[in-house]
């Protein structure tokens, strides 16, 4: 699954692709913005890691799990 993560004040956005779930990534990010937490700690699928502050948040895009289909329809 692709995720998106844009970060104040930076033209940039952050992406990458990772295995775990939709809901996985939602509970995770959901439960550092509500514990008051300093980071949030991402994987991705090539075996990198990520950390982005939460306080520079600005949204995270959650694209979907299916895979891409690839060759000519019937």
């Amino acid at each position: 699954m692709e995720i998106r993560i844009g970060i104040v004040n930076t033209g940039r956005e952050l992406s990458f692709d990772t295995a775990n779930s939709a809901d996985e990534v939602r509970a995770e990010v959901t439960s550092a913005l509500e514990q008051n937490a300093t980071h949030v700690t991402f994987a991705d699928t090539k075996g990198g890691s990520f950390i982005v502050p939460t306080a520079n948040l600005a949204y995270v895009e959650l694209g979907s799990e299916e895979s891409r289909r690839v060759g000519f329809v019937a």
